[in-house]
Formats: structure tokens, C-alpha cells, sequence
């Protein structure tokens, strides 16, 4: 009986290992793998439809390289996802091992103490039988003690049958989920193998358009010269704008003051929460200073950010707050100014525009659509002010 209720105690602590071990430890970090390799395959999809619409034009530019880039980046993501997800697979299908290896050891043990079992019992009906053991009782206590016994090991004798089918059947269980995680491990494997050779082909086409955009230097050089002059002119238009605004609080009245302060506090508290100006897309040109990715000793200082997205995406605002300046500036097509209280968004490069000056607009409501230029490629400027200082957008952008 003592044998038997260590069995029982390993029994129930093995269940409880086998649920720790395989849905505490897996489950949570298996989902977790999963959304993001399905985010990173949503990214990739966006990323070669852009790449195949800067792919139209026969010129090779800088934005067909940064859509490539952002490509790169996306598949090198992904397949540290899918290293992640082999590692716990492998991990999960020794645990599975393990846990099938203890699972016989102890379905070995309960059958051979089952055997003892039905040994007993046909050598007990072989000699006196349960009847004549009864009937052959010195007292009543006596007899009553072995009535109780020949139940206890009746009733002991259905228990280990029990949790013998039991055993088998969570046996069973754990050797079809250990074959299921061997069948994704396979598929998994044979992604990341596709997904390599992908990289390798297009680091290959990466190399193959420096080497092509090298060549047009003079190009690249007047392309870089246009952009500096037109984000002077949108620089200067900012800057008139809220020298004007400021001069035009000191007349306002106190409650107009309260307001203005109130939605600036709010704007304050959207630090990486704000939607994106976009659907889709990826940051083609960071904020502030940086060096040219193809031109050698050639830095860019960018006023904000410039989003590489699809043909005819829709701009939408980021948040509550009034058009007041709607222009257009040469480099830069169209441009929409957007105060709320003492923060400023900038949108440009819009191919359309859909509202008008003095309209209050909330979050997500349609500006226009992006401009796409003769090269094919779709991108929108987008900047964030704060009185005169400019503040990098990317940090307040939801991640």
C-alpha cells in the first residue's frame, strides 16, 4: 500500500509538470514568436509592394534603394523570429522526450505492482478463498478487519486498472503533440531556408544598385542640393507661421488661453501613442543628422521624418487640432500646417489635398494623398514642432 501511494504522489506530480513544463513555459512565448512573425510578414508584403512600384521605373534612385533596404531589414527580423521559434520548438520536443520517457517508467512501474496484485488475489481464491478466509475469523473484530481489507484491495485493484488506461492515454497525448511540434519544426526549418535565400538575393540586387547609383553621383548630388532648398522654404514658412501665432496669443482671451493649454498637455501625453500619418510604410530618412547612404563625407540634417509608402496612400491627422496652413512649396508640392495648442504637425509632399484652412479636424481624419514623383516613388514628409523648436516625430509615433 506504501508503494502504491508513492506511485499515486509521482502520478499527480507529473501531471503537474507536464502541464508547467508545456503550457506555463511554451504557450505564452510560442504566441508571442507567432504575432511577430506575422507582423514581420506583414511588413515584408508592404515593403514589396513599395519596392516593386520604385522597381516601374528603368532608373535606378534612392528610393528603390531604401525600399530595398527596409526589405532587407524586414526578412533579417523575420528569420531571427524563426531562429527563436526553432530554438523553443527543440527545446519544447525534448522536454516532450523527457516527459515520455517518465510517463513509461512509470506506467512500467504500475503494471508490475498490478501483476503483484493479481497474483495475490488468485493465490488467495487458489488456497482459501475470500468466503472461507472470512468464516475462518477467531472474532468478530477479526472478521470485520478482513472484510475491510478484501474491499480496500478490491477497490485498490480497480484504482491502478484506472489510472493504468489513464497513464496510456496521456502517453498517447504527449507523443502526438511531441509529433506535432516535430511537423512544425520541419516547416519552419524549410521557411527560414527560403527566407535565406531571399536575403542573399537581395543583398546581391543591393550591391548591383550602389554600384548603379555611384555612377549617377552628379545626379544624386542635385537630387540632395533640390531637397535642402525646398526644406529651407518649408523651414521658413513654419517659422513665419508661428511667429505670427505667437504674436496672436498675447491678444487672446484667458479662456481661449485655457484651451490652447489644455490640448497642448494632451498632444504632451501622446509620447509614442500617436498613429502613424500613414497606413502603411517605413521611415525612409530619420530625423536629424546623419550621413549619406550612397554619397562618401555627405551629411543630411532632415527637420523631421520622410515616410516611403504606396502610390495614392491616404495622409490622415495624427491628432486633434486646426488647419492653419494649407500651401504649396516647391520640392515639397503640397503642404498642410496643423496647430494643437502650442504643438504644430507638418505634412508634406501631398499629391491632394482634401481640407481647408481654419477646419478643426480629429485623429484620423483625412489631410490628402501622397505625391508620387516621375521616379516612382511615394513619400511624405512629415515634421512636429513645438513653438520654434523642432522635435523628432519618430518618438512619438506609436512603435
Amino acid at each position: 500500500m506504501f508503494q502504491q501511494s508513492i506511485l499515486r504522489t509521482n502520478f499527480i506530480f507529473l501531471s503537474i509538470l507536464i502541464g508547467v513544463s508545456l503550457n506555463a513555459f511554451g504557450q505564452k512565448d510560442k504566441k508571442q514568436l507567432e504575432l511577430e512573425r506575422i507582423e514581420n510578414v506583414k511588413k515584408i508584403t508592404e515593403a514589396e509592394k513599395i519596392l516593386g512600384q520604385t522597381k516601374n521605373k528603368k532608373t535606378a534612385t534612392l528610393g528603390q534603394f531604401k525600399a530595398l533596404e527596409n526589405q532587407i531589414r524586414s526578412r533579417q527580423k523575420l528569420l531571427r523570429t524563426l531562429d527563436e521559434e526553432v530554438d523553443l520548438i527543440t527545446t519544447e520536443i525534448l522536454e516532450l522526450e523527457s516527459i515520455i520517457i517518465d510517463i513509461n517508467l512509470y506506467l512500467k512501474s504500475m503494471r508490475i505492482e498490478y501483476a503483484a496484485m493479481i497474483y495475490k488475489s488468485y493465490k488467495l481464491k487458489k488456497g482459501y478463498g475470500f468466503i472461507s478466509l472470512l468464516f475462518a475469523s477467531d472474532s468478530f473484530t477479526q472478521f470485520f478487519m478482513r472484510l475491510k481489507y478484501m474491499e480496500q484491495y478490491s477497490e485498490s485493484r480497480k484504482r491502478q486498472s484506472s489510472q493504468i488506461s489513464e497513464t496510456r492515454e496521456e502517453l498517447a497525448a504527449q507523443q502526438m503533440l511531441q509529433k506535432i511540434r516535430k511537423s512544425e519544426l520541419k516547416l519552419i526549418i524549410k521557411n527560414k531556408k527560403a527566407e535565406n535565400n531571399q536575403l542573399i538575393n537581395l543583398k546581391k540586387e543591393k550591391g548591383n544598385l550602389i554600384a548603379k547609383l555611384t555612377k549617377n553621383e552628379k545626379s544624386l548630388r542635385e537630387e540632395m542640393y533640390s531637397r535642402r532648398e525646398s526644406i529651407k522654404k518649408l523651414d521658413n514658412l513654419i517659422a513665419s507661421l508661428i511667429k505670427i501665432e505667437l504674436e496672436a496669443e498675447k491678444k487672446i482671451a484667458s479662456g481661449e488661453k485655457e484651451l490652447a493649454m489644455e490640448l497642448t498637455g494632451k498632444f504632451e501625453d501622446q509620447i509614442r501613442k500617436l498613429p502613424w500619418p500613414v497606413n502603411t510604410g517605413f521611415i525612409a530618412l530619420k530625423f536629424g543628422l546623419q550621413k549619406d547612404l550612397i554619397l562618401k563625407n555627405v551629411n543630411i540634417n532632415n527637420t523631421g521624418i520622410d515616410i516611403q509608402t504606396q502610390r495614392d496612400e491616404d495622409v490622415g491627422v495624427v491628432f486633434d487640432g486646426e488647419v492653419r496652413v494649407k500651401a504649396f512649396v516647391p520640392g515639397q508640392n503640397n503642404v498642410v500646417i496643423i496647430k494643437h495648442g502650442n504643438f504644430y504637425t507638418v505634412y508634406s509632399k501631398l499629391k491632394s489635398v482634401k481640407v481647408k484652412q481654419g477646419q478643426v479636424l480629429s485623429t484620423g481624419d483625412l489631410i490628402g494623398k501622397v505625391y508620387t514623383n516621375n521616379a516612382g516613388i511615394s513619400q511624405l514628409h512629415f515634421e512636429v514642432w513645438r513653438d520654434k523648436k523642432k522635435l523628432d516625430p519618430e518618438r512619438w509615433l506609436k512603435q
